[in-house]
């Protein structure tokens, strides 16, 4: 095995580790690292040669979703359209991490990590909605921090609906959308 296949069969190893721990802690944030070893597929020994305690996890999750949420920002294309467009194609976006979103909002540890003060920013946020406000397409008496907690509160609504109806993915994201442009829609 070469070294290059070491550090890919590594890579995969903690990415795997990482995706099970955002999956089993979104539903049960006391969940111990022997039920994210066994979601890995993987040995508890294994996972505490990557993870030696649950914090350093946890840190690695903050990162992880660091990671995940700027990208997810990036494929938005927030630089196109109008400022409710980007607003809804972010609102898209971010509805497929609703597990990474979901551990984030109820762990604490991984919120307070200062991963998220320097890495996730809201200035883009901002930006777009100070556009929407500019080009007519968001209420410019909805400040742009009300309208981020209507895009949580309505993320958070839709991923419940999601796993609480027997609703499609895309049935659950439509409603999310359609609440989100009306709550934000200029009104006249």
């Amino acid at each position: 095995m070469t070294t290059t296949d070491e550090s890919g069969s590594r890579a995969r190893t903690r990415q795997a580790i990482l995706q099970a721990a955002i999956e089993v802690l979104s539903h049960n944030q006391a969940a111990s690292l022997g039920e994210i070893a066994t979601a890995a597929q993987v040995g508890r020994t294994t996972l505490h040669r990557y993870f030696a305690e649950r914090s350093d996890l946890l840190t690695a999750v903050a990162a992880e979703g660091a990671t995940r949420l700027n990208e997810a920002t990036g494929r938005a294309r927030l630089a196109d359209g109008t400022g409710a467009e980007a607003l809804l194609r972010l609102c898209a976006e971010y509805f497929d991490l609703g597990d990474l979103l979901s551990l984030v909002f109820a762990e604490p540890a991984i919120i307070e990590d200062p991963v998220w003060g320097t890495e996730v920013c809201d200035d883009d946020f901002y930006a777009v909605i100070a556009r929407g406000h500019a080009d007519g397409s968001i209420d410019p008496a909805l400040p742009a921090p009300w309208v981020q907690s209507v895009l949580w509160s309505q993320l958070y609504a839709g991923w419940s609906y999601l796993a609480a109806h027997e609703v499609s993915r895309h049935e659950a994201l439509g409603l999310v959308i359609r609440t989100i442009a009306g709550a934000v829609a200029h009104r006249a």
